[in-house]
């Protein structure tokens, strides 16, 4: 777990197959509703329970590009610089319904080193899920290691 004066993952330390400090995260309707305002993606699935049912959703969802920026600090806290991630993709698979409550809804999010490359590189292999299922299909990040 060492690093640099500057703060990023050295290399030397990183071997394929590292598993990531686990993050739990929290998504609340608040969250969406604030999520809305930034983005300007103000569409009723992400704040209206009976036009979200009507589009055959089951209930509020949340942001998909939300959902992947809260799940990238997995990466970013453990890297150790947010510029330090190069790469960064994911493949929707289904969707965060955000219930209408104080409580929300929980994320729970693992990652591991899924390639450490020549070139002070590592490919971080993430897996976030909600109510025991996966949220995306596929999802990784490429770091810049010191």
């Amino acid at each position: 777990m060492s690093t640099t004066t500057t703060g990023l993952r050295r290399a030397a330390d990183v071997s394929k197959g590292d598993q990531l400090p686990p993050l739990t995260l929290k998504v609340t309707r608040r969250d969406l509703i604030r999520y809305s305002g930034i983005s300007s993606d103000c569409n009723f699935i992400h704040y209206s329970d009976k036009r979200a049912k009507e589009a055959g959703l089951p209930g509020v969802i949340a942001h998909g590009l939300l959902t992947m920026g809260m799940v990238a600090k997995i990466v970013t806290d453990w890297v150790g610089d947010p510029a330090a991630v190069i790469d960064y993709q994911a493949r929707f698979g289904r969707p965060v319904v955000v219930p209408d409550d104080e409580a929300g809804t929980t994320i729970e999010v693992t990652a591991k080193v899924g390639l450490v490359n020549e070139d002070n590189t590592a490919r971080v292999d993430i897996y976030a899920k909600c109510e025991g299922q996966l949220i995306f299909g596929r999802c990784y990040a490429v770091v810049r290691l010191a």
